[in-house]
């Protein structure tokens, strides 16, 4: 999938674990992982504005597009 998912970069530069990024954005650590790992199909954005909430960060800060040949 050309969409990239770098919640785990941004997670580590916030020092936030799953558990609380999860608990924050009212998800379950399940869904967050699927987000994580790149499995999810779509995110709503009301899940992606609470996550750059919690964040503090932009959606291009997590998401990204590379072109695949």
């Amino acid at each position: 999938m050309p969409i990239i998912v770098n919640l785990d970069v941004m997670m580590a530069k916030r020092k936030m674990s799953s558990g609380e990024l999860a608990e924050k954005i009212g998800i379950s650590q399940a869904n967050l992982s699927i987000l994580k790992t790149g499995k999810a199909k779509a995110i709503r954005f009301s899940t992606l504005e609470a996550i750059c909430e919690a964040l503090k960060c932009q959606p291009g800060d997590i998401l990204a597009y590379e072109k695949q040949d």
